[in-house]
């Protein structure tokens, strides 16, 4: 069974975990999901069956939105509820201040990951390295803000949205806006809200055509070329220049690339609605 879809990862388990509870529900063994999520995050997951599986990296995934909670006061390990050590007293901000030190992340920002993260650090994810107590070096990153969008703000609770690019950790960016409201806490909640044009809409079966972040392209050879894996000439393609392209037919798609005209499949003769 072919299937893309998105599902929402509850929170405190891997999304690993989730996926086996999924494959369960619709009695399916192949299938994968694209966009880890930290076992204490929620939210929007995408999710693919069959021979779907095969197209995370052609989708349109970005830019991410995500709603998160500081607890104000709180001091973590691992930059949420999950490793509280202390709880102070922490005073209260002004809401034009909070709005102002929102508006100050966009753009590009350069931070440390959080070491309790999915990030692989030599095949292994930081949060089980963290949790083991194995002393590991994380690696800055520099990702990008496009929005930030203060929603409330009940003493000691501040939430906010952001949207930002692929591979952003909410928890380090919550930091660094802490460090400019001069004060501390730590993640109380976080929920990805979507990924690119992929939301949670009750596990709705999707469209893969609509989200493929490739150009298509015109074939004047025959079907069957395709349908049997045939070697490809370049004589047969309207767009010749060198890229990755879609070619759809009537029953399937694939995914090519062009280079040096010569014509290669990425992926060859991927079932519609099979």
């Amino acid at each position: 069974m072919n299937r893309l879809f998105v599902v929402k990862k509850p929170v405190f388990i891997s999304s690993n975990f989730y996926l086996n509870r999924i494959k369960r529900k619709y009695k399916n063994k192949k299938a994968g999901f694209s966009g880890t999520l930290d076992p204490f995050a929620c939210g929007s997951l995408i999710v693919a069956f069959g021979q779907y599986s095969k197209l995370f990296r052609f989708l349109k995934k970005t830019p991410k939105s995500y709603k998160a909670t500081i607890f104000l006061g709180a001091r973590s390990e691992s930059l949420d509820i999950e490793n509280v050590y202390s709880i102070e007293k922490s005073p209260v901000l002004e809401e034009t201040f909070i709005k102002e030190q929102l508006t100050s992340l966009l753009g590009t920002l350069e931070y440390l990951p959080p070491k309790y993260s999915a990030k692989k650090i030599n095949g292994q994810r930081a949060y089980n390295l963290a949790r083991e107590g194995i002393d590991f070096e994380m690696k800055k990153i520099i990702s990008e803000v496009s929005s930030a969008k203060f929603i409330n703000y009940s003493h000691p609770f501040l939430t906010f949205e952001l949207t930002v690019s692929e591979g952003s950790y909410i928890r380090s960016m919550a930091q660094i806006l802490l460090e400019r409201l001069k004060s501390v806490g730590t993640l109380s909640y976080l929920e990805r809200l979507h990924e690119g044009e992929f939301f949670y809409d009750n596990e709705k079966s999707l469209n893969p055509l609509k989200y493929l972040d490739l150009e298509e392209n015109t074939y004047t050879g025959t079907k069957e070329w395709f349908d049997m894996g045939k070697k490809l000439n370049i004589e047969y393609f309207e767009n010749k220049t060198d890229g990755e392209y879609l070619i759809v037919f009537d029953t399937f798609f694939s995914v090519i690339e062009i280079k040096d005209n010569e014509p290669k499949y990425i992926l060859n003769k991927v079932l519609l609605n099979d």
